[in-house]
This record gives structure tokens, sequence and C-alpha cells, in this order.
């Protein structure tokens, strides 16, 4: 994803700052990271409140191969789908990204 895209993407919460990380992006709202793009998949951060409602959406976890071959979970999800045809939705979704990001610093 280009900046751009990214950008509009996120435009319910305002302004984002995008950092090149890890071979991807993190995209940082209020100097709190709300998400990650990892392979060009853009995964968004949440939380034990907020991770129930990605999974019902049908969202998957990032997860990578640890030292010893067992899954690590992080804290991004993928973006459920019907948020990219909708910004009202896509909005939702980035929203919950912050709350958990405003949570993770407390």
């Amino acid at each position: 994803m280009d900046n751009i895209e990214i950008e509009e993407m996120f435009q319910a919460l305002g302004p984002v700052t995008i950092k090149r990380m890890f071979g991807g992006k993190g995209v940082y709202h209020m100097g709190r990271i709300v998400a990650v793009e990892v392979s060009d998949e853009m995964l968004l951060k949440a939380d034990e409140i907020s991770a129930p409602e990605f999974e019902a959406a049908g969202a998957r976890r990032w997860a990578y191969e640890g030292k010893k071959g067992k899954p690590v979970n992080m804290p991004y999800w993928s973006i459920p789908d019907d948020a990219f045809d909708d910004p009202d939705v896509m909005a939702r979704w980035v929203r919950l990204a912050y709350e958990a990001a405003v949570r993770a610093e407390k």
C-alpha cells in the first residue's frame, strides 16, 4: 500500500504518521501505533477487549513462527473484508485499533 491509500484508510482518526519498520510500515495516530503493514497486508491493533470483535467478524490474528517452531501471536488482526467497501465500517475498525493502542499505554 502506498502512503496515500493508508492515510485514506485511517482518515476517520485524523492525521496519521507512517514509518518504515520490519520490512513493512507502522501506522501511528497521536504517537500511538495503531496498525502495521506486513507482507502488503494492513493489520490493526487489538487487545483482549477488541480481539473478540475482530474474530467474530472473520478477521485473523497475525502470528509468526517462534524459535522453537511454536506460533507467536501478535496483537494485530486482519481487517474484516466488508470494511474495504464501506468507509463507515472501516472507520469503526480503525477506531477500535486506536482505542486498543490507548489502553496498551496504561
